[in-house]
């Protein structure tokens, strides 16, 4: 349990991809994720759901920036980074979108699970990075023992999801839904008991599940995971070249920052002012960007 836990408000925002060739990777989460460019320029591009005025809804923030560097060869196969970002939407017929926008666009489902909190699809994008459209059920029908959530890995009806598709979006290139986010981010760690320290005792995650000796989920608010740990590839380098350079954890106010911020530094973290928020490097060198929401 860490000393001081996040507020139960905290969430994931933008999460930042590095990537050899900007027009290969963008397509693939604009058709079939559904993200829409927000800003482009010098080789970035920052991708979110649709403006959300015509519903009344304040914008969305930014789910998913790509950085271009041409130099940036493969992530070598020993070196922690990305395991998948998680796309979250905001409803099972959202979800059924998705899976049509695939196969609409020609991608491969890597994956079809149902974890009991959530029914997932996996994904590659076209630089191997892995992505995870899902779903959440409702949390009271989430199973839990002794207060922590107990996921698993069944078999999906992929069939069943996609007649259940809401046929808003279902054409490849069509937008995500309004309230279709960034639920969690599953990282590949060297050792996991460091990532621990960093992310639990750190910066304030709570533990909701243990895998054995090889997988945790850590989460703030009593979520399933905001962040996903494992070992099961055997990585033994920090982070290295194209993928995730960064993510961002998003707490509700500058009192909670300021608390983050403190922890880290109290355990030993070099954290350094990045405009209106601070970034800490975790122990396989990701950078962690925590701000105001």
């Amino acid at each position: 349990m860490p000393t001081r836990s996040l507020p139960a408000e905290t969430r994931l925002g933008r999460v930042t991809l590095a990537v050899s060739d900007l027009e290969h990777v963008l397509p693939f989460y604009r058709d079939v994720v559904g993200l829409r460019v927000r800003d482009r320029g010098d080789g970035r591009a920052v991708l979110g759901v649709a403006d959300a005025g015509d519903t009344g809804d304040d914008p969305p923030a930014d789910l998913l920036a790509l950085e271009e560097d041409a130099d940036a060869g493969p992530r070598p196969s020993d070196a922690a980074g990305l395991f998948h970002t998680a796309f979250l939407f905001p409803s099972r017929g959202a979800l059924g979108d998705a899976l049509a926008r695939a196969r609409d666009a020609g991608t491969r489902l890597t994956g079809a699970s149902d974890h009991r909190v959530s029914e997932a699809l996996y994904l590659r994008d076209p630089e191997g990075n892995g992505v995870e459209l899902y779903r959440d059920r409702p949390r009271s029908e989430w199973p839990e023992e002794d207060g922590d959530v107990r996921m698993d890995t069944l078999a999906l009806d992929v069939d069943a999801l996609l007649a259940d598709r809401a046929g808003d979006a279902d054409a490849a290139g069509d937008p995500a839904p309004a309230g279709t986010a960034v639920g969690h981010v599953h990282l590949e760690v060297t050792e996991l008991d460091e990532a621990e320290a960093f992310h639990v005792d750190a910066a304030g995650f709570e533990v909701r599940q243990r895998l054995g000796g090889d997988a945790l989920f850590v989460a703030a608010g009593g979520y399933h995971h905001h962040v996903g740990l494992n070992t099961w590839n055997g990585r033994t380098a920090p982070a290295s070249g194209r993928g995730l350079a960064e993510f961002e954890v998003l707490v509700p106010d500058g009192d909670a920052l300021d608390a983050v911020s403190e922890s880290l530094v109290a355990a030993g973290v070099d954290v350094r002012e990045d405009g209106d928020g601070v970034v800490a490097l975790s122990p396989d060198d990701v950078r962690v960007r925590f701000a105001t929401d």
